[in-house]
């Protein structure tokens, strides 16, 4: 487990009452279950003044695991407080297939327009769920908009386990499921030059995982990554994860985001999955994204 989940424990205790008022910034949900605007704080100032930053980055915290995604509008960040405030909550994870964005490895391009074959994102996913240990939380910085379009989806794998039937909550209990990036990843970035790697990741992971914080469950199997349930037969496998999907990606469980320029999304992957909107060619979007290294899921 990750230094993080450690000291994060004890800051947590009063989430069963999120209605507890924030002090240092400002706490708008977007939905009762998933989604907040936060407000009263510049990320660029918080990474220069370390007392107000040990204040405000407290409330952060619990406001990312109330609300599972957080958005700040903006922002107006260099690429080194980008980096400096993913780094206030754990070691960086560096993606196994995207280009980067300057000299660092931990700053992930995202870019698409008129040109471009495909965009970051478009299907529902939780990022590089096929690591071995996937990242904890990834924060995306979007420097340049579309007149129109462009939005990102997040839903709740909270909600999606908890109106489960208790019948197929039995069933899934126990369950490890097989996400591999080698069928996403191989030749995806080619038409940023970015050469193939020998391997990608690919990693065993419980169908449903406890989050480390919350101690909530949360429904861990996405499109993107994952290929089949271990131990039962592929045709049943394929069923399962079938209905897992289409139950996942109800709307009931989601917040929608309309980004602005400056504007930065920070979400949770361990209990979410997000879908970004390829709705605005041939206009142009791009952005940077740093993501935080996390845990084994158990």
């Amino acid at each position: 487990m990750s230094s993080l989940a450690g000291r994060e424990g004890p800051r947590y205790k009063h989430l069963a009452d999120d209605s507890a008022p924030y002090e240092t910034i400002s706490v708008d949900k977007l939905t009762p279950i998933i989604g907040a605007e936060i407000s009263g704080v510049d990320i660029g100032k918080l990474m220069s003044d370390e007392s107000r930053a040990n204040r405000q980055m407290d409330e952060i915290h619990r406001a990312l695991a109330e609300n599972l995604v957080i958005f700040f509008r903006d922002q107006r960040i260099t690429p080194e407080q980008h980096l400096a405030f993913g780094r206030r909550f754990g070691e960086l994870h560096i993606h196994p297939a995207a280009p980067h964005e300057g000299d660092d490895p931990a700053l992930m391009r995202i870019y698409a327009d008129q040109n471009s074959p495909r965009a970051n994102g478009e299907g529902w996913h939780s990022d590089v769920s096929c690591d071995l240990e996937p990242p904890m939380g990834s924060i995306l910085h979007i420097r340049q908009c579309p007149p129109h379009g462009g939005d990102t989806l997040f839903a709740s794998m909270y909600a999606a386990y908890e109106a489960l039937s208790e019948r197929m909550k039995t069933y899934l209990d126990g369950l490890a499921a097989f996400h591999d990036g080698e069928s996403v990843y191989r030749g995806l970035y080619a038409n940023y030059g970015v050469a193939d790697r020998p391997a990608y990741p690919s990693a065993e992971h419980p169908v449903v995982r406890t989050h480390p914080v919350t101690g909530r469950k949360a429904l861990y199997v996405n499109r993107g990554f994952t290929r089949h349930i271990i131990g039962i037969p592929r045709d049943e496998s394929d069923a399962i994860l079938s209905y897992l999907y289409q139950h996942a990606e109800n709307p009931l469980f989601q917040c929608r985001f309309r980004w602005t320029e400056n504007a930065i999304a920070f979400w949770d992957n361990r209990c979410t999955q997000h879908r970004a909107m390829w709705d605005y060619w041939p206009h142009t979007r791009a952005g940077t994204r740093v993501t935080i290294k996390g845990e084994r899921p158990v």
